[in-house]
């Protein structure tokens, strides 16, 4: 990050905590609306089509980062392209809701991920919480019901683990801002998924010729809010504030998209999912509230 960032020690303002829930409700909701996509369309060219509004919408207003091009290459193809095709591949699978709980091992995966590649040192509160929240997984996996989708349980797993290592790649960079990284991850991604598509996918022309306004709403909703709004009111939040007071807010993704799956996709939460939510989403809040 370029400049000097001042860090507020006050608690969060009204206007930051109205910031913080519609981040969690932006995101969740782009999980539901990306599940009625992908019923009629395939997720990774979904995804490029994503992409391409953002990069077209924020690449105007941001310098080229020649400095770092190379490094943003890699991070897109990692946190980008891999990881969405992967996650939203595996979300074709489950309900939204479900993915949205399991998509929550990005936390501690960002743990782990940061004690191997930059050297951080967790402490015994942050393990616990990582125990917690796989435990959690382990449940909601373990229902009959999801034997047969087990393979997607796996690509979402997968999609929260190379989240984890683009993320750490991302703390990694100097003298770049967020909206930098944001618009040039976006144009790095587009060409990369659209090859990945190609390859994985099928039958795009028909899917162009027949999608209907849920996926062009779809693909407006996710370049337009989901990436360049919540990701710039992310970013500002994580500016302006301490990060253990604004990564709570994450906690709240999954409840948006458990209420969004039911009310618009009419998707039903079993006592099992839902124990096994609460037990990952009780893991992932004793690693966001550590303040060690």
């Amino acid at each position: 990050m370029s400049g000097k960032v001042n860090i507020s020690k006050h608690p969060l303002t009204l206007v930051d905590f109205c910031m913080g829930v519609t981040v969690a409700l932006v995101w969740g909701m782009g999980i539901v609306f990306s599940k009625a996509a992908i019923a009629h369309f395939p997720p990774i060219l979904l995804m490029a089509f994503r992409f391409s509004v953002t990069a077209l919408v924020l690449v105007w207003f941001v310098r080229p980062p020649l400095a770092h091009m190379r490094a943003l290459f890699v991070i897109a193809l990692i946190s980008a392209a891999l990881q969405y095709s992967l996650t939203f591949t595996g979300l074709k699978g489950l309900d939204a809701g479900v993915a949205a709980l399991v998509v929550q091992l990005e936390v501690p995966f960002l743990v782990l991920v940061g004690a191997v590649m930059l050297k951080e040192k967790p402490g015994g509160r942050k393990w616990a919480g990582i125990a917690v929240a796989f435990f959690g997984v382990y449940q909601i996996a373990g229902q009959p019901q999801f034997y047969a989708a087990l393979g997607s349980v796996l690509l979402v797993i997968s999609g929260a683990f190379v989240w984890a290592v683009g993320q750490a790649m991302i703390r990694k960079l100097d003298d770049i801002d967020g909206l930098t990284v944001t618009a040039w991850i976006a144009v790095m991604a587009v060409p990369q998924l659209f090859v990945a598509s190609l390859v994985v996918e099928r039958d795009h022309w028909q899917a162009i010729q027949s999608a209907g306004w849920v996926v062009w709403g779809t693909v407006l909703y996710l370049g337009l809010i989901m990436t360049a709004l919540g990701y710039g009111l992310w970013y500002t939040l994580i500016r302006r504030n301490p990060v253990n007071l604004v990564a709570p807010f994450l906690l709240l993704l999954p409840l948006f998209a458990v209420l969004g799956g039911v009310v618009f996709l009419g998707e039903v939460m079993g006592p099992q999912t839902m124990i096994g939510g609460a037990i990952v989403i009780f893991g992932v809040g004793i690693i966001l509230t550590d303040r060690g």
